[in-house]
């Protein structure tokens, strides 16, 4: 795929680089772990304004800097985030923990509200997080070693991100329902069997050419008629999605503080199944 390298810091959680009319964003995570962290929502959200107000671009492509695409949160910073909250009194840690939400979900969705086509290339692991961004996309390709999750239920969280709103209208309820309170892995054929992904690719290597190919024949159309598909699409969609982000905000700042998350995190750390007690 040809792209100008002095796009690139290496230092950055997202590399961005250009392929005529489409900009590619790949995850690097924090420091080269494909995770995400606060730095990198904040340049997730930055790197997507800055490219949805450039003309000479007319659409994206979100795909792994590396063999993954994104394991999700980053556990070792969630353990430093929510670590103080547990035991704290009153309502001022609630608060904090549902403005950080929020802010997280806001910046997952200038994802979904570019008025550029947004095309998602995920090989390797996509799990949690991960599979809230590409929900977040128009369109998802994969490879063939590619594995989803929407792992949270397993790490006492209910998915806040997204997943949970966009999904409903990709794999439909049933599936969400399995994927949501399982946890469980699917490959990527069953991912295209229940509509999570349009293409299966050989590789990683191919999905990614795959995924700016598809993306260059939407940037090819007007871009004033790309951005009327994608209005009338969401008018529907959007008032759903964010009235169900808020409440599943909302719950989280209610209940994600638990016994259950503790074990979660702990369970992680000591490398063993959790014993989740429902408190």
């Amino acid at each position: 795929m040809p792209h100008d390298p002095s796009h690139l810091r290496d230092d950055r959680a997202l590399q961005v680089t250009r392929h005529d009319q489409v900009a590619v964003l790949a995850l690097a995570g924090p420091g080269g772990k494909a995770v995400m962290d606060g730095r990198f929502f904040d340049e997730l959200g930055a790197a997507v304004a800055s490219l949805d107000a450039d003309p000479d671009v007319r659409a994206l492509v979100l795909t792994g800097a590396g063999p993954h695409f994104s394991f999700g949160l980053d556990l070792a910073e969630a353990q430093q985030t929510f670590g103080p909250l547990f035991g704290a009194a009153g309502a001022g840690p609630r608060l904090e923990l549902l403005e950080l939400i929020r802010r997280w979900q806001h910046l997952v969705d200038t994802v979904a509200r570019s008025r550029k086509p947004t095309v998602a290339a995920v090989s390797g692991w996509c799990v949690g997080g991960g599979v809230d961004l590409a929900a977040a996309c128009d369109v998802r390709v994969a490879s063939a070693d590619a594995m989803f999750s929407v792992r949270e239920a397993k790490m006492g969280i209910v998915a806040d991100l997204g997943s949970l709103q966009r999904l409903v209208g990709l794999v439909g309820d049933g599936h969400l329902r399995e994927l949501a309170l399982t946890g469980d892995d699917i490959d990527a054929a069953r991912a295209e069997r229940i509509g999570l992904v349009n293409h299966v690719h050989p590789d990683a290597e191919a999905a990614r050419a795959g995924a700016v190919e598809l993306a260059a024949r939407m940037a090819a159309n007007s871009p004033l008629v790309l951005r009327g598909v994608k209005d009338v699409l969401d008018a529907e969609r959007g008032p759903r999605v964010e009235a169900g982000l808020r409440y599943t905000a909302v719950w989280n700042a209610a209940f994600l503080v638990s016994d259950d998350l503790a074990e979660a995190l702990a369970s992680f750390a000591e490398r063993r199944p959790p014993r989740f007690t429902g408190r």
